[in-house]
């Protein structure tokens, strides 16, 4: 069955493409036969690939010959054969006089053909005979297309044929329905028959998988699809191309529901099933799949055999698939279409039974079918306990997303029953009580979108509490600490910290909640960067959780904010190891979102103020996989692949970065989560130069973030300065770096020190490119800042220091540039600097200025082109695009070539030379550098003050290095590093 979207590509089946070619073609010699016949459901693309494979056989040379069998049983001898033949006989020119009067000769031979005494075997010889005279010496392949309508000529003739009994090099590649297979099919004794012969295969070509079929659907649709949309196309296909072809043009044209063809396709197949086949495809289409085979036994009501023998038929038909012990449809569409074929209370009754059934057997974990179940049934006070009990089942797996999904159905069927008193008073389970309070469900649900990223919901369903509760009930602190906490994952931090504020003013709070409040307020300070403010309130708040039994949550979030302000303002040992003792307790504990909390910030506090870059990179992704597993994808797995995607950034590991950002984004984040991604990406953007992308991620970044802290602000207004700098628009850039000063309120330096630097470099752009005057104003205030920024940074710890001395260089360096005379010297620290720090970007960006200096200076050019190289090489490696061309145009100014003679800008050795290191060829170059220290006999703690990495990250570098080089010692990898080096 072929679309008739005739423009569609064939997607996903290169690998047939490749095999049938080679078993048809480059494996069949002269004077051998060789078949293979495609079966699969109808649909699936067996007609599109006879076609594909017919045309690329045709293009090397062979003879093709392509024909389809009809409906009508034997009434049409030899039918596909002398389709095929009036088909090439019409596609023939004058030149093919030849070939045309063998093909001709062979038709008239069947048109005088009267069935003498010499029967069917002289037939098929005579055919034989012709078709090996039409070949004229060339491969000839037989496509023939709905096989399973096959004439008993045409059967007889593939037998003879195949069997090498007609002395011609032949190839056959026919297509069979597999659902019109059953029974005593004549083609089945055929293909038994065949099937021992070695030359010939049966194939069955498989739906496509998931990656295929949103290819497919966005070709036709013009563009990528939304992920609901892909989403839907996969589960209502189920790979089937046809289908997904009609669903991409519904979905392309803005069409709704099913189309008719579509439907009538379907209906076609389930209507020719037996009586009880078809009733159990119409029970699992109603059912939660997979259908067990007990339940549909109880729902059907068949007896075993009869119930066994109907499933076969359903499975033969293509209609049902074995799922474990249970089945489920090929494609959900399927229950699409069925679902009109039943009167309402047929389908009433069929959910009735299950609910039935399920109600029975109390031991299985079912309670989410039940309410759907129920539901369906027309019975939503049965309905409602059971989604409640769903939801509580739920959420102790850890599935928030599927929890909120059950309290809203409950919310929804408690909206027509009658409301009771809460049954949390009573110390039961709404379930179990029988009654269910609004409130408590309103509570839960609200709580469960929290914890599944939907924090718009979370907070509209807490606005509808307040005001079921607007009586007083419910207690005002409680509620302002929840709503704050709802916020500030939203992303809104100013009305967040002012709802932590009223709470801990409230005259109502207990003393876990006043506890509570102050932990949660101060690691909202610490996001937004305040560290003395978030170290006083955490020290607040273990003072008031002492005093509270049970307090655990409240200690382990006071102590990572506690130790992160330690870390970054005193001493990072210090706050390291309040940090580490944090999260152990949060494991021990086990409570999701406290173990997602001490991951996060200890991953946070690595990869940003202490720079210890590896390991933050590896702290980040095993917490993704661990929250991952407490259900918190959407949220904190987010955040910290986003952690992770920085740090990649900054090491230069951008292709990396890149993968983890992809892997983050399939959560569609919202709130603050969804900001961490968005800056993440956007830094990738800018990097690379993709504009229109880097944009998109700013505007969205700056919607949420209304009422944003520095933090974010910050990094927000310097990538849109970077981004409209690579632009050439010095003046928006010069903007976005003015109103970034504004935000004062925050005691991390280094994201101050960025935003200096690039209102710095703006104006020695605009300097440099004579589009925009100099703001000497705006000069002098950022001059101010980076004094400022330089005097708190000598208060701070090292690595915050060694950060900020980093931009400070690039400062100085870019003040040079303003000044008239850029001085190499200030652009050569800015490089020792960021190379010391393992920073490729800044140290490639340092050396093109430290190169235009040169230049401009017609000093030392031999020194620039080297540093051009340089600079060239890492841009390359990144992919940084804009930096790239900048380094270009100045090399391409100044004449240096940036590709040495023999050798490619990554370095790589010329051809048919052997690389001095070979055996370290293998390592990268962090890799390297820890080898050269080992094999000064350092040891891991020493290695780590020199590199500033901390002792375990050299412990896992040391690991790698031994697996690499294949040695178990430090003495070994020491002389393999020596005697490499000396080469």
């Amino acid at each position: 069955m072929a679309s008739d979207v005739d423009t569609a590509p064939l997607v996903g089946r290169a690998g047939q493409v490749a095999t049938l070619r080679s078993a048809l073609l480059d494996d069949v010699g002269p004077g051998q036969t060789a078949a293979v016949f495609l079966t699969g459901e109808s649909g699936v693309g067996k007609t599109r690939l006879l076609r594909e494979v017919g045309d690329r056989l045709r293009a090397t040379g062979a003879l093709v010959l392509t024909g389809g069998c009809l409906d009508i049983g034997d009434a049409s001898p030899l039918h596909p054969l002398l389709q095929a033949l009036r088909r090439f006989d019409a596609d023939l020119t004058a030149s093919h006089a030849r070939t045309s009067s063998a093909v001709r000769g062979l038709l008239q031979m069947f048109a005088e053909e009267t069935g003498g005494p010499d029967g069917a075997g002289a037939l098929l010889e005579r055919v034989s005979r012709g078709l090996n005279l039409v070949a004229q010496g060339r491969p000839l392949v037989l496509v023939l297309d709905d096989l399973q309508w096959v004439d008993r000529s045409t059967r007889q003739l593939l037998l003879y044929l195949l069997a090498g009994l007609g002395d011609l090099q032949l190839s056959v590649l026919g297509a069979v329905r597999s659902e019109s297979l059953q029974g005593a099919h004549p083609l089945r004794r055929v293909l038994t028959e065949l099937r021992r012969l070695r030359s010939v295969r049966v194939l069955d070509l498989a739906p496509l998988d998931r990656a295929n079929t949103e290819r497919l659907a966005a070709e036709i649709v013009g563009g990528p699809l939304g992920v609901e949309a892909a989403e839907s196309v996969w589960q209502r296909s189920g790979g089937n191309p046809f289908v997904v072809e009609e669903l991409a043009r519904d979905l392309r044209d803005g069409r709704d529901g099913l189309s008719d063809t579509v439907r009538e396709v379907f209906l076609a197949r389930v209507n020719a099933l037996p009586e009880p086949a078809h009733a159990v495809v119409h029970a699992v289409a109603a059912g939660v799949e997979p259908v067990a085979h007990w339940l549909l036994a109880e729902v059907t009501r068949l007896p075993e055999q009869e119930l066994i023998d109907a499933v076969r038929a359903a499975v033969a038909h293509r209609l049902l698939v074995s799922d474990g012990d249970g089945y489920r449809l090929r494609h959900r569409l399927v229950a699409e279409v069925l679902a009109h074929e039943l009167l309402p209370a047929e389908r009433s009754a069929l959910h009735r039974r299950y609910a039935e059934a399920l109600t029975a057997a109390p031991a299985e974990l079912h309670q989410a079918r039940l309410a759907h179940h129920w539901r369906l049934a027309g019975e939503p006070a049965r309905a409602l306990p059971a989604a409640v009990s769903a939801a509580e089942e739920a959420e102790r797996l850890h599935g928030y997303a599927e929890a909120h999904r059950h309290w809203t159905v409950a919310l929804q069927l408690a909206g027509v029953q009658p409301t009771g008193a809460s049954a949390a008073t009573t110390g039961t389970s709404p379930a179990d009580a029988g009654v269910v309070d609004r409130a408590d469900l309103l509570r839960n649900a609200a709580e469960a979108a929290h914890h599944c990223g939907e924090h718009a919901r979370a907070l509209a369903l807490l606005e509808e509490l307040a005001t079921t509760t607007a009586d007083g009930a419910a207690p005002a602190c409680a509620l302002h600490i929840r709503r704050a906490r709802y916020l500030a994952a939203a992303g809104r931090s100013a009305p967040a910290e002012a709802e932590y504020r009223r709470a801990l003013a409230a005259a109502d709070c207990t003393p876990r909640e006043r506890a509570t409040a102050a932990a949660h307020l101060a690691e909202l300070l610490l996001h937004l960067g305040r560290y003395a403010d978030a170290g006083d309130r955490a020290r607040e708040a273990l003072a008031l959780a002492a005093e509270v039994d049970g307090s655990v949550s409240e200690v382990v979030m006071a102590s990572m904010a506690l130790g992160f302000s330690e870390a970054y303002l005193e001493d990072p040992d210090t706050g390291l190891a309040v940090m580490r003792e944090a999260l152990d307790t949060a494991e021990r504990a086990g409570r999701p979102e406290d173990v997602a909390c001490a991951h996060l910030h200890l991953a946070e506090l690595l990869t940003g103020p202490l720079n210890i870059l590896e390991e933050g990179v590896v702290v980040a992704r095993r917490g993704a996989e661990r929250v991952a597993d407490l259900g918190l994808g959407r949220t904190y797995e987010t955040r910290l692949l986003a952690i992770a995607t920085n740090g990649l950034f900054r090491v230069g590991q951008w292709a990396e970065a890149e993968k983890v950002v992809a892997a983050a984004l399939r959560h569609r984040p919202s709130g603050a989560d969804a900001v961490e991604l968005l800056l993440a990406r956007c830094r990738l953007s800018v990097g690379y130069g993709d504009i229109e992308a880097a944009d998109r991620d700013l505007e969205a970044v700056a919607t949420v973030l209304a009422g944003g802290g520095a933090r974010h602000v910050i990094p927000l207004l310097t990538l849109r300065a970077g981004l409209a700098m690579w632009q050439g628009r010095h003046d928006l850039a010069r903007q976005a770096v003015q109103r970034g000063l504004t935000e004062s309120r925050s005691d991390d330096v280094g994201i101050l020190a960025a935003l200096v630097w690039h209102g710095l470099r703006a104006e020695a752009e605009a300097h440099a490119s004579r589009t925009v005057p100099v703001d000497r104003t705006a000069v002098r205030r950022l001059r101010e800042v980076a004094e400022r920024v330089a005097r708190k940074s000598e208060h701070a710890v090292r690595s915050v220091r060694d950060v900020v001395d980093g931009f400070l260089a690039l400062c100085d360096a870019e003040l040079s540039r303003l000044d008239g005379s850029s001085d190499p010297e200030l652009w050569a620290r800015s490089v020792s600097e960021w190379e010391r720090r393992h920073h490729p970007y800044p140290a490639a960006y340092s050396r093109l200025r430290q190169a235009e200096a040169l230049l401009a200076r017609r000093s030392r050019t031999a020194t620039a082109g080297k540093l051009l190289r340089q600079a060239y090489q890492v841009a390359q490696g990144l992919g940084a695009v804009p930096l790239s061309t900048e380094i270009r145009t100045l090399a391409g100014r100044a004449r240096v070539q940036l590709e040495e003679h023999g050798a490619s800008v990554e370095g790589r050795s010329p051809a048919g030379a052997e690389p001095a290191s070979d055996e370290l060829a293998m390592l990268t170059a962090r890799e390297r550098e820890v080898l050269a220290a080992v094999a000064e006999g350092l040891t891991n703690k020493e290695i780590g003050q020199r590199l500033f990495i901390s002792e375990r990250t050299i412990g896992v570098h040391v690991s790698h290095i031994f697996d690499k080089l294949q040695v178990r010692t430090r003495v070994q990898a020491s002389a393999i590093f020596l005697r490499n080096r000396s080469e």
